[in-house]
């Protein structure tokens, strides 16, 4: 039998985080991962750490202090992990998408972010592949990109440096808290006991959550991305269309059915290999990965849309991955009040790559009995069944 501080439970970016700064406090970890470390959300998407597409406030705020943390990490951490700060932008059709834009720059001025407006002029001055009609946009300074699975496995072979233990092929098949307090879990790889369990499981929380009786409200929500190769510098930095906002938090567009059906729109992202990254789609599928070429035309479409050279283009591959949605677009970064020692860091959606670091990090804290670096109000586990009393 296997006993340890912090049990683990979910070896992606987020697991794999919490491992790194819990070992790095001291504490005797393990992690454990059904599959392959970083096989699963972490491996299917792009690497931005962004505040360009937070709400203003807390989500910004909280990607902030992400960022900052990423940008330590890419100092102490031994392996780089492709990481860039090149800020990043998004790109408006409407004048009405325009008037919206200076209201998002407004608010996030206010709350102290780097944000401004762009015109016509600048938007050329951006890339010379642009779409002729586009009226302007926004851009955020501070935003960042890295590689997902460098930063994910850099922070693994961290953790291990630190002490912790990493289980691949390890599957959590039942767990118990037992009445002395710590925790009993039996793997297809044997039993581990911990004082303290971290659920960090992504999609799959709420199957591990039910173990102990627990409704933990994360669907998975699907999303494609296209990879194209570069033939010529198309930009430098990450680009998306306003639209994207109104997609991601369920507004109205003015888009045809295909594009608002499946959620699609513009992201464009640079790889430090200068490849492109091309998405994206919104979907509720369940946990259906299959590509879908229809999604892939609309996405394609979109791209051309804001960059018609992009048409020539060749594509290398496509891929699918599933994120872990809450429905007020929040992640659960927390404990559970009636299960001490018991906590859950799940559902980011989008935002695992961009908040993977300020998880790890409070996680830590919140273990340790310390004051977190941002506030956890409202990221309770607790903020669902509360409202659904409120009703």
């Amino acid at each position: 039998m296997n006993h340890c501080d912090v049990l683990i439970i979910g070896g992606g970016i987020i697991g794999c985080s919490i491992a790194y700064y819990t070992s790095k406090s001291g504490m005797d970890v393990a992690i454990l991962e059904k599959g392959e470390f970083v096989s699963g959300t972490s491996s299917r998407c792009d690497g931005n750490i962004l505040a360009i597409d937070k709400d203003p406030g807390f989500d910004s705020q909280m990607s902030l202090v992400s960022q900052k943390l990423v940008d330590d990490l890419s100092k102490e951490l031994a392996h780089t992990f492709e990481y860039r700060a090149p800020g990043s932008i998004l790109v408006c059709e409407t004048d009405e998408e325009m008037e919206a834009a200076q209201k998002w720059v407004d608010r996030q001025k206010a709350a102290g972010l780097p944000f401004r407006m762009l015109d016509r002029q600048d938007i050329r001055q951006e890339s010379k592949f642009f779409a002729d009609d586009l009226l302007g946009g926004l851009e955020c300074a501070t935003d960042s990109t890295v590689n997902p699975y460098l930063l994910a496995f850099s922070l693994l072979d961290a953790a291990k440096k630190f002490g912790a233990k990493a289980y691949k092929q390890t599957e959590v098949q039942a767990m118990k808290k037992e009445d002395k307090g710590s925790f009993t879990v039996e793997t297809s790889k044997g039993v581990f006991t911990a004082n303290h369990v971290v659920n960090a499981a992504g999609i799959w929380a709420p199957y591990l959550g039910e173990m102990l009786d627990l409704s933990i409200p994360i669907q998975p929500r699907k999303g494609h991305i296209i990879v194209a190769s570069r033939q010529q510098h198309v930009g430098s930095r990450k680009v998306m269309e306003f639209g994207y906002l109104i997609s991601k938090f369920g507004g109205k567009r003015h888009v045809d059915p295909l594009t608002e059906k499946y959620g699609v729109a513009l992201v464009f992202e640079p790889t430090e290999s200068q490849n492109f990254l091309i998405g994206s789609s919104r979907e509720f599928v369940g946990f259906n990965t299959k590509v879908n070429n229809e999604v892939l035309k609309c996405i394609a479409n979109r791209a051309i849309r804001f960059y018609p050279k992009m048409a020539d283009m060749m594509v290398i591959r496509s891929y699918a991955g599933l994120r872990p949605w809450t429905e007020d677009h929040l992640p659960i970064v927390s404990r559970v009040d009636h299960i001490p020692n018991y906590y859950i860091a799940a559902g980011h959606e989008g935002d695992g790559i961009s908040l993977a670091a300020v998880t790890g990090k409070v996680i830590e804290e919140l273990i340790n009995g310390k004051e977190t670096c941002i506030p956890v109000e409202p990221l309770r586990f607790n903020r669902f069944t509360e409202r659904v009393l409120a009703r």
